[in-house]
C-alpha cells in the first residue's frame, strides 16, 4: 500500500479532497493510506509559527527550515520514503510519463510552500523532486499537492473499477483522448456516430484512434512527434 504524507500549514485546505469520490475509495480499498500533516506540530514557537522575515529584506514571508526538518526527520524514522517531493512554480512539469513514474512508488512525502516558498535549504538538502503543475503560482502548494495525489492515486492497482480505464486517459499514448457518448443515442437529433452502435471492436478501435489522433492534431499538435524529439 502507497502512504502519502502531505505537509502543510494549512491542512484543512485539504481535508475534503480525499475525503469523496475515488480518492476515498481508493484510501477505503487499502490501496493508498493519505495523511495530511500540519506543519505547525513540529514549530517549537509558543504561537506555533512556521514562517519568519526573508534576511536582506523584500516582502513576504519564508518557511523557516526547522519545523519541515523535523517533520521530514520524524517521518523518515517510521518508514521508508521513496521521494520528498516539493511544489514549486519552478519544478519539473508535471506530466503524465512522471506521475505514471510516481505511481510505482512505494511512499511519498509532498510539501506545500506558501507565502513567498520554503528557505532555500530545505530545497538543497531536504527535497527530492521538485514539481510544477504549470506556469503560474497559486497562494500555496495545497491545491498543487491536491492535484499530484489525485493523478497518481487513480493509476493504483483496483483503484478504478474497470482497470483499463486509466490507460485509456489522454496523454497515456501520446495523444488526447477520443470523444465519448453515452445514451441515448439520439437527442434532438444530435446522434451519436453510427459505428459506436455497430459492436464491431475492430472498427471502433479505428475509429477512436483516428479521432484520438485528428484532436490531438488540432488541439495540441505539439504532442505529436514528442518522442522523436525527446
Amino acid at each position: 500500500m502507497m502512504r502519502i504524507d502531505i505537509l502543510t500549514c494549512l491542512p484543512r485546505l485539504l481535508d475534503s479532497w480525499f475525503a469523496e469520490s475515488i480518492l476515498q475509495r481508493a484510501q477505503g480499498k487499502g490501496a493508498v493510506e493519505v495523511r495530511i500533516q500540519d506543519l505547525r506540530d513540529w514549530s517549537t514557537d509558543k504561537h506555533r509559527k512556521v514562517d519568519d522575515y526573508p534576511f536582506g529584506g523584500g516582502a513576504g514571508m519564508v518557511m523557516t527550515i526547522e519545523p519541515i526538518q523535523r517533520a521530514i526527520d520524524q517521518l523518515k524514522g517510521e518508514r521508508d520514503y521513496d521521494e520528498v517531493i516539493y511544489m514549486t512554480p519552478d519544478g519539473e512539469r508535471m506530466e503524465q510519463g512522471l506521475v505514471n513514474q510516481l505511481s510505482t512508488l512505494g511512499n511519498l512525502i509532498i510539501l506545500c510552500g506558501h507565502y513567498k516558498g520554503v528557505d532555500e535549504r530545505v530545497r538543497e538538502y531536504l527535497i527530492t523532486k521538485e514539481i510544477s503543475i504549470g506556469d503560474y503560482v497559486l497562494s500555496g502548494g495545497e491545491l498543487a499537492a491536491a492535484v499530484l495525489s489525485d493523478a497518481v492515486i487513480r493509476l493504483l492497482p483496483g483503484v478504478l473499477g474497470d482497470e483499463t480505464s486509466a490507460l485509456s486517459d489522454s496523454f497515456q499514448d501520446g495523444l488526447l483522448a477520443p470523444p465519448v457518448y453515452t445514451r441515448p443515442a439520439d437527442h434532438n437529433g444530435w446522434k451519436v456516430p453510427e459505428v459506436l452502435l455497430s459492436g464491431h471492436e475492430a472498427r471502433i478501435h479505428d475509429w477512436r484512434l483516428q479521432q484520438a489522433m485528428e484532436r490531438t492534431r488540432q488541439r495540441r499538435p505539439d504532442l505529436l512527434g514528442k518522442d522523436e524529439k525527446d
